[in-house]
């Protein structure tokens, strides 16, 4: 997610609340005792289905999904290939310090193994396990949503008969069938809205930066392990760069022979005169 994606957001609730607004008799679409039936009743259901600590760790991956942000394609090539003419010249060892100082947990522990000495197999193994595993878990939390979005449409019909069955017991008397048309129409109305303005929106986001984060981890998997077999890093460069789109591959930052011109002339800077 981007600002621009935000900037979106706030255009389209805007409008659709402008166009409420514009509506004779507005006030009847604010009805709290339908918000309630939709809103507990979501709620209530998904309390019933999932563990609470589960439901806890999807609310805070949605929340990671709009302000943690993920390293580009781009950069994770960049990265990878830095690093691995980096261990070239100097050595595997020399990886610790960009062990400590990169962000990416991911790419953290993959250097963390390769410097502690772990053979190829070893590192292979769990960093494809873990990534086994991350998949899973964001799928149950993505399901969390998906299953919120199918029950707030269902309760905003059960909120819509709440206010019929009020309308029929008020059949004869004029103020409690008018009290009772706005519950047995919005409600209807709020669950559609929660479900596809709110809930649907989240899962679609969590799915898509789940995409992003899998590619990345399958980068640095690719990249740990050409490390380890001293790979050519042209050779490197062309099969990371595969995994990236052709737009991806034209707008990258750094080209191979700007990082290699870059860390050669660091290392020539460094060297005793």
């Amino acid at each position: 997610m981007n600002f621009r994606n935000y900037i979106g957001g706030a255009i389209c609730a805007l409008a659709f609340a402008a166009a409420f607004l514009t509506v004779e008799g507005a006030i009847h679409f604010l009805n709290p005792v339908g918000m309630l039936i939709v809103i507990s009743g979501t709620l209530g259901a998904t309390l019933l289905s999932y563990p609470f600590d589960d439901l806890v760790a999807a609310f805070r991956v949605a929340r990671n999904t709009y302000s943690v942000k993920v390293p580009t394609a781009t950069e994770v090539v960049n990265t990878l290939l830095g690093l691995s003419l980096k261990s070239r010249r100097d050595g595997i060892l020399s990886l610790e310090f960009d062990e400590k100082k990169t962000e990416v947990t991911f790419l953290r522990d993959a250097l963390g193994m390769l410097v502690d000495g772990f053979d190829r197999k070893e590192i292979e193994e769990i960093l494809v396990t873990e990534t086994h595993f991350f998949k899973r878990r964001r799928e149950r939390h993505e399901r969390v949503f998906r299953h919120m979005a199918r029950l707030a449409p269902a309760f905003g019909v059960t909120g819509s008969v709440v206010g019929l069955i009020g309308m029929l017991t008020g059949l004869g008397d004029t103020v409690v069938i008018l009290k009772m048309i706005p519950l047995a129409f919005t409600s209807t109305l709020y669950g559609i809205v929660l479900c596809n303005f709110v809930l649907n929106p989240v899962a679609e986001s969590i799915h898509f930066k789940t995409q992003r984060e899998l590619l990345m981890q399958r980068m640095v998997i690719d990249g740990v392990l050409a490390i380890i077999d001293e790979r050519n890093s042209h050779r490197l460069e062309r099969k990371l760069k595969a995994l990236m789109t052709p737009s991806a591959r034209n707008s990258a930052d750094l080209s191979f022979s700007e990082i290699r011109r870059r860390y050669l002339a660091l290392t020539t800077k460094n060297e005793p005169a």
